[in-house]
């Protein structure tokens, strides 16, 4: 190549740039990649983070983390993809549960029943409420993430040896490998790594940076252990303001299997998924409201529109025909409210009858906060 184009983020080296783009444009021959598309661009920007590693002069250690984080996710996606258009739901609690526990018994038919309705679980894989989630879901429709621990944690029978199951060594990449693919979370009481997903859900909704999904906290019958954590969430955290009050809409608590079932599949009833289009949120909802409800709509929730008013728009062409065959309700939306805003989705669920049958068909999630503009890049 006679000149290699420098980028703000490249690697220093003159000649290294001009070899990495014949690979790079190689590379995008092989795989049908447009040349300097989206997607070219971010394995370049891969393969020049790894190189500038090497510039950097990092540890043999941190090498060797960030490249089985790599591996680790790499594996992990390339499971996922071919089920992307099937809702998911996680379901996390104790692996300490015993079959004959009530809490068992509840995971076991919240999996079974939200089967049914054409939805995957994903757990992780060891015993206990993870058992019986995967127990209830059955070995096709089942993923497990499980981790690797000093006390090796056995995969349950359910998923054993199933290609749905992956190992991970890293706490931090299971994670994203929950929550990535995940339309809904479920949980059932359980330790610190149950409240630790929970409330780094929470988190993560709360800030925007992953859509909104339904959260649901499901006790035995007559049970009070997710009850009591909610009065502590709305006694110290809500009453000291360390969270806003509309934040208390962004989980259900109950004891009811078919009430959370009911729960996460109303979600999806007229909503389906959003993004944002520039600055402004696009709710794709399979029934838009009429004048007179969208009127309602901007009485009720001005507080959350930073400029002009709710309005009905069409696919946006930077949409790249994601779920076309929906309506758009549109807002330039105050990122501070996220509770505010499953209020809405709440109410523009409601208009959908009860006896509608919301669809497990899903498109891949949009992060929230990805419209925001990116800082540049670092040296």
């Amino acid at each position: 190549m006679g000149g290699s184009r420098r980028r703000r983020y490249d690697v220093q080296d003159t000649r290294l740039r001009e070899r990495l783009d014949e690979l790079i444009e190689r590379s995008d021959e092989l795989h049908g990649l447009e040349s300097g598309g989206e997607e070219a661009e971010a394995i370049r920007q891969i393969v020049v983070t790894a190189l500038r590693l090497a510039e950097d002069g990092t540890s043999p250690g941190d090498l060797k983390l960030l490249n089985n984080a790599m591996k680790e996710l790499r594996h992990a996606l390339r499971v996922f993809a071919p089920y992307e258009h099937l809702r998911k739901v996680a379901c996390f609690g104790s692996a300490r549960t015993e079959p004959d526990h009530p809490d068992w018994k509840q995971a076991n038919a919240f999996a079974e029943r939200i089967v049914s309705a054409g939805w995957m679980v994903i757990t992780g894989a060891g015993e206990g409420i993870m058992a019986a989630a995967q127990g209830g879901a059955g070995r096709e429709a089942s993923f497990g993430v499980n981790i690797r621990l000093p006390f090796e944690q056995q995969a349950n029978e359910t998923i054993a040896g199933d290609h749905k199951l992956i190992n991970f060594r890293y706490f931090f990449t299971r994670k994203v490998m929950f929550v990535k693919p995940s339309h809904a979370i479920v949980l059932f009481p359980g330790g610190f790594g149950t409240h630790d997903e929970g409330f780094e859900t929470l988190t993560l909704i709360q800030t925007g940076k992953s859509e909104i999904v339904p959260v649901v906290f499901v006790d035995a019958p007559g049970g009070s252990y997710w009850r009591d954590w909610e009065q502590y969430v709305d006694s110290h955290l809500n009453a000291r303001g360390l969270i806003n009050p509309d934040d208390l809409s962004l989980f259900k608590v109950t004891d009811d299997v078919e009430e959370a079932v009911h729960e996460v599949l109303n979600f999806y009833s007229n909503y389906h998924s959003s993004r944002f289009v520039h600055d402004e949120l696009y709710l794709r909802v399979r029934i838009a409201p009429d004048e007179e409800v969208l009127r309602e709509l901007n009485d009720s929730f001005a507080d959350i529109v930073t400029k002009g008013s709710i309005q009905i728009r069409p696919p946006h062409p930077l949409e790249q025909g994601e779920a076309p065959e929906f309506a758009r309700v549109a807002l330039h939306f105050s990122r501070r409210r996220v509770g505010r805003l499953r209020q809405l989705i709440d109410r523009l669920n409601a208009l959908v009858p009860e006896d509608a049958s919301p669809s497990s068909e899903a498109s891949p999630h949009v992060i929230m906060a990805a419209s925001v503009p990116e800082e540049a890049e670092r040296d």
